[in-house]
């Protein structure tokens, strides 16, 4: 098995989730996970937020507000079965989806929005989505959905029964998602952690040091510990708008992820119509591997 730093398209291509899980620990913590919608037109229509993601040096995208059952992403002809088929045909990296566990029995912090149940972490959608060609999923919440940990618990069993012991599944929070007593350093726990792992989680969400309130590099570097401990890779994110910081927070929040023990490390999608500003891309995946691998990814053609 390669490290994913040396992958090609050709090799994501053969890979499944287990063995693209295998090639991120490889890697020793230099994977670049990029968020982007894919719903809205992207920043520059010519191309896809994930092309222009891909492009800056991501390795992996991660596809948000995307419906099931109606599956289209802005700036691909191809619609229904073949939209993501045709995206990984153009960016040459693995695609993964953004499902939400809503939780509709939580305390609320504040009013949410009623979400499509194309949207909702299912197990009908989480078929589709296996149908469609994900090459993983993550189970987590936008701002306003009001999913919770609990739910969070119950998807992961799901997804794990529909993409079985080969399918790759990520699981957790960014920020609280609306739900009360999960906000702040209450979001994510030891406890929490175990029961992701045991349900069959195989990469926990963690928020990077700096991103949440109270999530310092030793919190954060406590939790990631158990993740390992566990037997599964912890993936840092940075979901809170941060993404459209400066470069400057965009490598202090990088390197402090680093110390902290991240395996992933996650750039959101709000820092211009759906993507992270496209420099900070890059920045980030400079602070953690250098500019050799942040270039050769950047420049690697698909057909390789």
């Amino acid at each position: 098995m390669k490290r994913l730093l040396d992958c090609t398209a050709s090799d994501f291509d053969q890979m499944n989730g287990q063995q693209l899980k295998q090639a991120i620990m490889a890697s020793e913590g230099r994977t670049i996970l990029a968020e982007v919608i894919c719903s809205h037109q992207p920043f520059y229509p010519a191309v896809t937020n994930a092309e222009l993601a891909a492009a800056f040096g991501a390795d992996m995208i991660l596809l948000n507000l995307f419906d099931v059952d109606h599956p289209r992403v802005e700036g691909v002809k191809s619609e229904g079965g073949e939209a993501i088929r045709k995206l990984k045909q153009l960016v040459g990296r693995p695609i993964g989806l953004n499902l939400e566990p809503v939780d509709t029995e939580a305390l609320h912090l504040e009013q949410l929005q009623s979400l499509p149940q194309g949207r909702i972490a299912t197990k009908e959608t989480l078929r589709k989505a296996k149908n469609l060609g994900f090459d993983f999923v993550c189970l987590t919440g936008n701002p306003k959905t009001g999913v919770s940990n609990r739910e969070i618990t119950k998807a992961i069993g799901m997804a794990r029964s529909v993409f079985g012991q080969e399918g790759l599944i990520l699981a957790g929070k960014m920020h609280g998602a609306g739900v009360k007593g999960e906000t702040g350093s209450s979001m994510m726990s030891e406890e929490v952690i175990s029961s992701f792992v045991e349900a069959g989680a195989d990469v926990i969400l963690i928020p990077s040091p700096g991103t949440i309130p109270g999530f310092t590099v030793e919190v954060a570097a406590a939790l990631v510990d158990r993740v390992h401990a566990n037997g599964a890779i912890a993936i840092l994110t940075t979901g809170t708008s941060q993404e459209g910081a400066d470069e400057q927070t965009i490598k202090q929040i990088a390197l402090n992820s680093k110390m902290a023990g991240a395996d992933v490390y996650h750039i959101g999608d709000a820092g211009f119509t759906g993507i992270a500003i496209p420099e900070n891309i890059m920045a980030y995946s400079i602070a953690v591997r250098g500019k050799r691998h942040t270039y050769v990814r950047m420049a690697t053609s698909i057909r390789r």
